[in-house]
């Protein structure tokens, strides 16, 4: 196959190409994204849906090899495992763009591969792979109905950046990952620094021209290499099967579907559902076979549930569990819950409950990475979630975290980290731990975060909340946006919009979409629906702690940044590290010395801390005059003796300054091993250092 490739410029100065044709031509789809010298290979293979499938089984995998970066994987092994956190970041943001791209009941599996294949330490591949998969996929004979662009978004001193390197984005007030068709967003994803909303809307139409471009560039490429569209075999439900489901839940569905209790409405529906599936049965198991009537029954009562409920919302405004379109959950805040814990945080709203623990650690404590990319520096706060079976009352296997725990806590953590003060000493841990899920158990953990860290003594410069908006719509264009969505309404709407900020603005986003693309004026709107509810949700946060606590938990280890003269790092550490060992050994504290003299000190209580500091104080002070130490004489001679008075500092003390009446002989006043009290008289230029014991007894005498 012949290479073709196609460029085109994204921002002046910034070019991006698409190229197919040169590697993996086996697979149904392949292309090479290549930005600055960044390349991104992206690959596309299909299968036959399983039997009994009736869901669309999309898998992506993203993968960035250390050789890309002219790099070793650490470790022993020397090789790349279990994908990390990042990888896993990219895979989520990739699949959610593609997957509402796919047409209603393609149940193929299809498998979306993604490859690190050069780095040049400026362009990440996230947003490379997001576009390749687009590209690999309008390439391929699946019927995608894309393409897709995706881009990160910038803002550097007012102005918008597309793709920023990795030292732009330092700087960066904001930081968008968009993904979507001409003038059509499809996901987002990202952070801020308390922006407005309407600077974040203003980076989603600046996002949206380079889209265009994007889009452009994979058709004229996929008109030049790609392959004939097949007839997908697609699952719809027989006309005559989903009219008897009809007939039979008439009168009947909606009682169930609108119960206020998830339990009692899951109990109610699937009562319904077995009654019904036993009456068919006969009917439809001998015509369609056992197992394609279980899944088109399956599918045709999933789908006239969500006829329901989307109906009674446009039209009636008649949310399930009765609330109005814009009415929050009953909600509540409780902190000071556990023992022992530096801070804990009981947020619920709903039925949605989550539980958070704030840990206080040094620098020790820090979440490092090993990644190609570096991108990721030590981070003192991160926060990790949890979602256990019984939080949604089921069994199952219990194992690490999944990609869905990874990407909550990721969209947690960044929301609230805009709010962490940088200089403050202590790395902090947030877990939370879901009790209960009834919806949007991310924007749960970010208040239960903020109340743990408030109640730990964390001095966050201000409270952060987030909840999520959905939108349901029909065919006619008509549309509502709801506000705090339970897990049905997410389940059978369009749209998982979810936003935090604190009372400045906003510090994280995401959007989840089952739609092929809706307006940025959508967003736009939600995003004011949105503000209005997190106001009322962070005064329910601040009557519960209005602040953080004046003062660290008194069951956190106390901790300190003392400095000390660069010149003094080898006196503190010592001999083959000798002095450092018997510090921490002598204290059980961790200690942290930092090239610029700054010793970071984690004690387990006061008493400790200081004894810490005396020692370091011990090994680090330099001689003061007119100060009196007691010293050690390490060296006798005829004229004096040389005594070390701190640690690496000697000092002469010469015959004539041992006593006040003459001294014939040293021997008769010090030996070697002996220790003196002498006074500092002075200390030259050249830092030498003339002791007087006969000054330091005649100020013991007054």
């Amino acid at each position: 196959m012949q290479e073709q490739k196609v460029s085109f410029e994204i921002q002046p100065g910034k070019v991006m190409e698409i190229s197919t044709g040169k590697i993996a031509n086996l697979a149904n789809g392949a292309c090479v994204v290549r930005m600055g010298d960044t390349v991104i290979l992206s690959a596309v293979c299909s299968g036959p849906a399983r039997k009994g499938s009736d869901f669309f089984p999309l898998q992506v995998d993203y993968r960035e090899k250390f050789s890309a970066g002219g790099r070793f994987p650490g470790g022993f092994v020397k090789r790349e495992g279990r994908p990390t956190d990042k990888e896993i970041l990219t895979m989520r943001m990739t699949d959610r763009p593609l997957r509402p791209l796919f047409p209603d009941g393609f149940f193929d599996e299809v498998q979306v591969y993604g490859m690190l294949l050069s780095y040049d330490g400026k362009h990440d591949g996230d947003t490379l792979c997001m576009l390749g998969a687009s590209a690999a996929l309008c390439l391929s004979d699946l019927p995608f109905q894309g393409p897709v662009g995706a881009v990160r978004v910038g803002y550097v001193n007012g102005e918008f950046i597309a793709n920023p390197t990795a030292e732009e984005m330092e700087a960066s007030e904001i930081e968008l990952v968009y993904a979507g068709k001409e003038d059509q967003v499809i996901m987002i994803e990202g952070e801020a620094k308390e922006c407005s909303e309407e600077l974040l809307a203003d980076a989603m139409y600046f996002a949206n021209g380079i889209i265009k471009a994007q889009c452009a560039a994979q058709r004229e490429l996929a008109e030049k290499a790609g392959r004939p569209k097949k007839t997908p075999t697609l699952f719809i439900v027989p006309d005559d099967l989903a009219a008897d489901i009809a007939a039979g839940c008439e009168g009947r569905l909606e009682a169930a579907a609108f119960l206020p209790g998830k339990e009692e409405r899951g109990i109610a529906l699937g009562a319904i559902q077995d009654e019904l599936r036993a009456s068919l049965a006969e009917k439809y198991e001998e015509k369609l076979g056992a197992e394609d009537f279980d899944l088109m029954f399956r599918i045709g009562f999933d789908k006239l549930v969500q006829k329901s409920v989307r109906s009674n919302i446009l039209y009636n405004q008649k949310r399930m569990d009765g609330r109005g379109i814009t009415d929050l959950r009953p909600l509540s805040a409780e902190v000071g819950l556990l023992p022992v814990v530096h801070g804990t945080g009981l947020f619920q709203r709903g039925e949605t409950q989550a539980l958070v623990v704030a840990t206080l650690g040094g620098p020790k404590d820090m979440q490092e990475y090993d990644n190609v990319c570096g991108l990721n520096k030590p981070k003192k706060f991160y926060l990790h979630y949890n979602f256990p079976n019984y939080s949604v009352g089921e069994v199952g296997k219990i194992t690490g975290p999944g990609r869905r725990e990874i990407g909550h806590g990721n969209l947690a953590e960044r929301s609230v980290a805009q709010v962490f003060p940088q200089d403050f000493p202590y790395t902090v841990r947030c877990v939370s731990e879901i009790m209960s899920s009834n919806g949007s158990t991310s924007m749960a953990s970010v208040c239960g975060a903020t109340l743990a860290l408030m109640d730990a003594g964390v001095p966050i410069t201000s409270p952060v909340v987030g909840i999520s908006c959905g939108l349901v719509t029909d065919e006619t264009g008509k549309e509502l946006i709801l506000t705090d969505i339970i897990g049905a309404e997410d389940h059978f709407g369009d749209m998982d919009f979810k936003v935090c900020g604190s009372k400045k603005g906003i510090t994280g986003f995401q959007l989840d979409l089952k739609l092929p693309g809706i307006p940025i004026d959508t967003l736009v709107r939600a995003m004011a629906q949105n503000k209005e509810a997190r106001n009322k949700i962070m005064d329910v946060i601040t009557n519960c702690i209005p602040a953080p606590r004046e003062e660290v938990s008194p069951n956190a280890p106390q901790m300190c940044v003392v400095h000390i003269n660069p010149d003094k790092i080898g006196a503190l550490i010592g001999t083959g590290g000798k002095n450092i060992k018997e510090i921490t050994e002598s204290t059980n504290s961790q200690i942290d010395i930092q090239d610029d003299g700054s010793v970071s000190i984690l004690a387990q209580n006061k008493a400790v801390l200081d004894e810490v500091k005396r020692k370091i104080d011990f090994f680090t002070a330099e001689a003061e005059i007119g100060k009196v130490y007691r010293g050690l004489v390490k060296t006798v001679k005829d004229f004096g003796a040389f005594v070390e008075i701190l640690p690496g500092q000697d000092g002469l003390l010469h015959i004539s300054e041992m006593a006040d009446y003459r001294v014939n002989c040293v021997t008769d006043i010090c030996k070697e091993g002996d220790y003196v009290t002498v006074k500092v008289v002075d200390i030259d230029r050249s830092g030498k250092i003339r002791l007087s014991r006969k000054a330091a007894l005649e100020d013991m005498d007054k």
